[in-house]
């Protein structure tokens, strides 16, 4: 497997008032979260990257302000039509 490294200043974990290995986390979580929304990666690829369930993963999107779901017009249409 390959790995990312990103520098960032120690003050970053006090503002945050995080622990380094949760602030780690947090960021492997925020750009999967990312990349999902984008489209970039399926919400399993995203789970897997950041290395948490596909269930916590979807969970955590709305945390984030990203949809968990990404339906188009056609999906939510076909999803509701037998509603009365």
């Amino acid at each position: 497997m390959k790995s990312l490294s990103i520098k960032y200043p120690e003050s970053v974990l006090a503002t945050l008032n995080l622990s380094t290995d949760d602030f780690e986390k947090e960021a492997k979580l925020a750009l999967a979260i990312k990349l999902f929304e984008l489209g970039r990666l399926t919400s399993g690829q995203a789970a897997q990257l950041a290395e948490v369930s596909r269930f916590s993963f979807l969970l955590s999107c709305g945390r984030y302000g990203a949809p968990s779901v990404q339906w188009d017009d056609e999906e939510l249409k076909a999803e509701f039509e037998d509603l009365p």
